[in-house]
């Protein structure tokens, strides 16, 4: 049992609940072993106040024998030396002893409880065995000494006595005994606590409300709030605490930066005092008593606060298992300081903080280390990185500061800093001492020599650079490897150095990253120029004299660097090859003519401008542009038909970077998105601080996978190119470029046709020359030599046939020159003459599109050519002249012998067809031109359209005979028609046997449009109708509004065959029997009756008849009753085969019967009658393999004789067969087979009968209700 009567020592996870005990210590002593051990082995549910979360906790406590001197006086509000819980221990069963001293010891133990507001005890009455055989005569029941004693004293509180039954003895008894009496412990424990624990916070609460109020102290408030963090800490709930520690770091962070915007605190005046001691974090110690002790005594500086917080910070993470946090807020807490340090204006001795920092980190490192193995720290170096680097950052500080780093060593000055600092240490504290790599040691001894700092230092930059690079950190990588290149320069290395700044240049260019590229660049430059590579030291120098980050004079400075190589003699120094982006850039070329094509032998200018960078004026000995010849792509266009020439850009721009990061900066990154935050405070909104956050940083900051380096440079200079003797090239002598935009022009070579690239451009300033390795995009001219060209193009579209067109004849010259008195010879046709015309005269243009002269044409016309004399026109010129020519329309049947061409060709007549894109039908008229550059004819072709299509049909009346012409119009044009005639076509032989009587009333008829005008005649004849007539429909036509002498003809010849009416088709509906009219859904008979009108002619004879036994000619012809329009139901055979006698007035009839299915005057069903051929007859056209015939009932396709289809099907109501096989049919074995009859030949009366059809008779009953 713990009894000392010293004040506890206050130190972590050792400290419990203090218990006292009174009472039997004998008793108490035999029973602490087992109460200890049992007490924590069940957790108990703890719920607090405000809302907060329940959590299951495990109670332990630290048993002390009762003292009044433990009773907390009056102001006292240490927690960890408060009893929580006081117990009263007996196992008296006396009644005498009980009255005679435990009752008034108990009586004095509850007074004073009560005098010092205790009020969480317990009284535990002991029973056992033992007792009771010792006292066997004068002993009373238990119970009855529990129920005087709860009388006595648990009179309103009975559960605070509780019975312990044979607590040695190990039975279910003794069991249950100590079960109920831990309940009971853990449960007045744990209301002790809540209540307490409760109280505290309120007082808390309370203080830290009037941090206002004057005389309030942050010191006194943190000795306060930690006592609480003690407490969780005590009971295991370590997050809790350190909850409480971060809220006051947070409090003493919100002051120091309030401090800095003006608002004071007077106690914070007591961590403005100078830093005297600048020993770093202890974090070996659950506690550091040596600085708790002085913010207790309001004696700490800041250090010794931010250390003693952090410490504890660090302790109870460790302890949640969270080290890794301690790593970043470690690197928080030392920037952080540093900044506090500079608000509160602390004075601090110079690279006292950089030694703070140093050590604090590789404290925080070995604290870390100590907790973790080698695998968990490799796997997690990213949160331990920062803190090595910044290390590294500020032992190099210290060694600068130190003469550590220099060439010559420290002065006895750095010396005498050294010293100063490392008193500041102080003495190596007592936990380190044994330790050969404490923080100390290696401060003390990286200080102490400038070998030992160098290891130092190399060691610890080597370390943050391979952790950066295991963790894909390559810009931070690239970032301490450029502080080392500082150190080996300081050093005088400038070889190692140059190697880290190439790596951290390459980070800085691809991503853009203005100014770093500047300054790095400059530390290069200087690198190369201690290493005498002189071609390297131009190039940057010539990057940095165009670089606009840097002042005017350091510009200049290194421009001269350039100009003063460039001035040195052959001999003194060879040539070299520097890249032009660093000297100027190509920003536009632009030829004249702007087309960038010329012809052999012209003119053409380049136009350049340059944006020179360098800050002066520099005169350029020689500036060049190689270029490429290309024979193959030579222009000669103009010797195959419609060929043209490639379109060269005349003007090219060129885009640039303007960042002197190089052109790779104009990648295509995502743009920044840019927000702006604010800090208000939450009290009076007053604005605290603003700031710009990137919302895309992981995209922005992400590093590619793979740098494509741009041929710049940026980091290896181009090699030197050897110009051929003898290359083409643009050329220009002695130029000074300017700083900024200047223009030169060159002549560019142009006298062999074809293609020229530029490639290269070359500045030569002395023994420096500039390259541009590529022009990018690619420029390129072209140079031509064209054959004439003659063409020939229509004024307007369409060119219409039968109408006067203007066409234009359009000449290019090319490398030809057109002498006074050439010629064109156009051959003359029938069917499109050129027209006369008083005036024809001619353009003449140069290339560019302007006009040159204007002259007029002599135009001579023979039987067979036209002569057109051209004026004089210079080469690689147009000449543009107008004719009119006419179309003649074909009249469709003429076939006039073939004319021959004035070259000898055959001339073929034109012939319309159907063009896809018009409904008009096109003519191609070609003519046969000879010029005189070529000893060849050149074809021409002009398309023509026929303004009209025309439609003939013949309609019948009975035995009278009509034709109908319809001229529908397909131009957009509106046309006047006049003397609209149709005349016979006869033969020389032919004597007129018709009269066409007209029916048309008007003279002049108005054609519009996209319409249709029918014409009509009535054909009349005096003996026999012929069986087949050739007519000529004729018209005169001209555009409208226009006089009489514009009228043009047109003509359209057709034939008619087989016009005679043979057939006559009557019928007739008779009702049923005893009925006077047709029912709907009564059988009705149909008769239908055909009549032979005209005797055979001879021709008719021959084809289809055939001669029965009696001598006569008959036929056979295939009738069908067919209804489409669903009015009729034919009953029955609907079609079958008559054998018809070839004599005038012969007559079949057939009965057939027929069902009305609707009331009303219906038209009569549809009666076809057709041609039937036997197999014997001679195949006119290609059987159709859908042609069937089955026995006696066939059946016709729905298709009407108006339609003038050539051929007809027939099918069996059922199933469809053939009569011969497939394999025949394609044999050619005759077959049977019907064939319509020519429009005309079959007069059909019932086209326009109709027949009344009543409704059934039907009875049907209707319900009325009338109200």
């Amino acid at each position: 049992m713990e009894c000392q009567e010293e004040k506890p020592i206050i130190y972590t996870m050792e400290n419990k609940p203090i218990v006292t005990c009174a009472g039997d210590q004998g008793l108490f002593t035999s029973l602490y072993t087992s109460l200890a051990q049992q007490l924590p082995r069940e957790p108990m549910e703890w719920r607090r106040t405000y809302g907060r979360a329940p959590k299951m906790i495990h109670l332990e406590a630290n048993f002390v024998q009762f003292k009044e001197e433990l009773l907390p006086k009056d102001g006292n509000k240490a927690l960890l030396t408060f009893p929580f819980l006081h117990i009263y221990w007996t196992d008296c069963c006396d009644t005498e002893a009980y009255k005679s001293t435990v009752k008034e010891d108990m009586m004095r133990w509850q007074n004073s409880l009560r005098t010092h507001g205790s009020a969480d005890w317990v009284i535990i009455v002991v029973e056992t065995n033992d007792t009771k055989k010792k006292n066997k005569t004068n002993i009373l029941p238990r119970s009855s000494i529990v129920d005087k004693i709860r009388s006595d004293f648990c009179n309103k509180q009975n559960d605070r006595c509780v019975v312990l039954s044979d607590p040695l003895k190990d039975s279910s008894r003794s069991q249950e005994s100590w079960n109920s009496l831990l309940l009971k412990l853990r449960t007045l424990l744990l209301m002790s606590f809540t209540k307490n624990l409760g109280r505290f916070e309120d007082d808390m609460r309370t203080l830290r409300e009037k941090r206002t109020q004057p005389g309030w102290s942050f010191c006194e408030y943190f000795m306060v709030q930690e006592e609480l963090a003690f407490v969780f800490e005590m009971l295991q709930q370590f997050e809790d605490a350190l909850v409480q520690y971060d809220e006051l770091d947070a409090l003493f962070t919100q002051y120091v930066l309030n401090f800095g915007a003006g608002d004071t605190a007077n106690w914070l005046g007591s961590f403005c005092a100078p830093v005297n001691n600048w020993s770093g974090l202890l974090l070996r110690r659950p506690i550091d008593m040596e600085k708790r002790d002085g913010i207790q005594r309001g004696e700490a500086s800041l250090l010794d606060l931010r250390s003693y917080l952090f410490s504890r910070q660090c302790t109870l993470l460790i302890f949640l298992l969270r080290p890794w946090e301690v790593t970043q807020r470690a690197l928080e807490l030392l920037h952080n300081c540093v900044q506090e340090l500079r608000l509160l204006e602390v004075s601090v001795v110079e690279g006292a903080l950089d030694c703070w920092v140093f050590l604090s980190c590789l404290e925080v490192l070995h604290r870390i280390e100590g907790c973790c193995d080698q695998a968990q720290l490799a796997a997690n170096c990213s949160h331990t990185v920062g803190l090595w680097a910044y290390a590294t950052d500020k032992l190099k500080s210290l060694g600068e500061l130190c003469g550590l780093v220099s060439e010559k060593g420290p002065t006895s000055e750095d010396l005498n800093r050294t010293v100063d600092l490392l008193a500041g240490l102080g003495d190596e504290r007592p936990e380190t001492v044994s330790s050969l790599q404490s923080p100390y040691k290696k401060l003390k001894e990286a200080l102490s020599s400038v070998e030992a700092f160098e290891r130092h230092y190399l060691e610890l930059s080597h370390a943050a650079m391979e952790m950066y690079r295991a963790i894909s950190r390559l810009r931070s990588a690239r970032l301490v490897g450029k502080s080392l290149a500082e150190f080996y320069m300081k050093k005088g290395d400038p070889e190692k150095a140059e190697a880290f700044l190439q790596e951290a240049l390459k980070s800085y260019v691809s991503e853009g990253w203005s100014l770093p590229v500047t300054h790095t660049r400059k530390q290069i430059a200087e690198c190369q120029k201690l290493l005498g590579r002189t071609e390297d030291y131009l190039q940057t120098s010539a990057l940095l004299a165009g670089d606009a980050n840097l002042t005017m004079e350091e510009r200049k400075h290194f421009c001269q660097e350039i100009l003063t190589f460039a001035g040195k003699s052959e001999d003194q120094s060879d040539k070299v090859t520097l890249s032009m982006g660093v000297f100027s850039q190509l920003t536009r070329l632009q030829f004249q003519p702007a087309t960038a094509s010329v012809h052999s032998g012209a003119v053409l200018q380049v136009e350049i401008n340059l944006r020179c960078l360098m800050p002066v004026s520099v005169h350029i000995q020689q500036l060049a542009a190689s270029i490429h010849f290309d024979l193959e792509r030579a222009g000669t266009n103009g010797r195959s038909k419609g060929a043209a020439r490639q379109i060269m850009p005349g003007t090219v721009e060129f885009s640039h970077d303007t960042s002197s990061a190089g052109p790779s900066s104009s990648s295509g990154g995502p743009p920044l998105e840019l927000e702006e935050i604010q800090d208000r405070s939450p009290t009076d909104n007053s604005l605290n601080s603003t700031g710009v956050v990137c919302k895309n940083t992981h995209l922005v900051m992400r590093l590619p996978e793979s740098i494509s380096l741009p041929d710049t440079p940026d980091f290896v200079s181009p090699p030197a190119i050897t110009l051929k003797e003898g290359a083409q090239m643009l050329k220009v002598q002695d130029v000074t470029l300017e700083p900024g935009n200047n223009s030169i022009t060159f002549t560019a070579p142009s006298g062999q046709p074809g293609t020229y690239t530029l490639r290269q451009l070359f500045a030569t300033v002395g023994q420096v020359q500039f390259v541009l390795p590529h022009i990018y995009p690619s420029v390129q001219y072209e140079v031509y030599s064209q054959e004439p060209q003659l063409t020939v193009e229509p004024l307007s579209e369409p060119l219409l046939a039968g109408l006067s067109q203007m066409v234009k004849f359009t000449l290019l010259t090319g490398h030809y020159t057109v002498k006074k008195g050439d010629a064109l010879q156009l051959s003359n046709t029938d069917t499109m003459p050129i027209l006369p015309s008083t005036s024809c005269s001619a353009r003449i243009s140069n290339p560019t599109g302007e006009l040159v002269g204007e002259s007029a044409l002599s135009i001579q016309s023979s039987e067979k050519v036209t002569s057109i004399s051209l004026p004089a026109t210079p080469p690689y010129h147009t000449l543009e002249f107008q004719l009119e020519v006419l179309c003649i329309i074909p009249s469709g049947s003429d076939h006039p012998p073939n004319e021959r061409l004035t070259n000898g060709e055959v001339r073929h007549r034109p012939r319309s067809y159907s063009h896809p894109d018009t409904p008009m039908t096109a003519i191609d008229q070609r003519m046969s031109i000879d010029c005189p550059w070529s000893i060849y004819s050149t074809l021409l072709a002009l398309t023509f359209y026929i303004p009209f299509k025309t439609k003939h049909s013949l309609l019948s009346a009975g035995n009278r005979k009509y034709i109908q012409v319809c001229v529908q119009n397909m131009s957009d044009k509106n046309f006047t028609l006049a003397e609209v005639k149709l005349t016979e076509k006869l033969t020389e032989k032919q004597n007129a046997s018709l009269e066409l009587e007209s029916l048309n009333t008007k003279t002049q008829q108005l054609l519009c449009s996209k319409h249709s005008l029918f014409c009509l005649w009535e054909v009349r004849w005096q003996d026999d109708l012929p069986s087949c007539l050739q007519c000529v429909f004729s018209t005169n036509f001209s555009s409208l509004k226009q006089d009489a002498s514009a009228f043009k003809p047109f003509q359209y010849q057709f034939q008619l065959e087989r016009v005679t009416t043979l057939y006559s088709v009557r019928a007739e509906i008779l009702p049923p029997a005893g009925e006077q009219n047709c029912r709907s859904g009564f059988l009705c008979g149909l008769e239908v009756c055909i009549t032979r009108l005209t005797e055979p002619a001879e021709g008719e004879i021959t084809e289809d008849s055939k001669t029965d036994t009696e001598g006569l000619k008959t036929t056979k012809l295939m009738y069908e009753v067919a209804d489409s329009s669903s009015n009729w139901a034919v009953c029955g055979k609907s079609s079958g085969m008559v054998s018809m006698p070839m004599t005038a007035d012969a007559t079949h009839k057939v009965q057939i019967e027929v069902m009305p299915l609707f009331a009303g005057h219906l038209p009569f069903p549809k009666i076809k009658v057709l041609k039937y051929l036997p197999h014997t007859a001679a195949v006119a056209i290609q059987p159709d393999p859908d042609s069937c015939v089955e026995n006696d009932s066939l059946s016709l396709l729905d298709k009407a004789l108006d339609d003038g289809g050539d051929t007809a099907s027939i099918r069996s109501r059922g199933s469809v067969h053939s009569v011969g096989s497939g394999e025949q049919q394609q044999r050619g074995v005759a077959m049977p087979r019907l064939e319509p009859f020519s429009p005309g030949q079959v007069f059909n009366h019932i086209h326009t009968q109709q027949v009344l059809v009543l409704p059934a008779t039907d009875d049907h009953i209707m319900e009325v209700n009338a109200t």
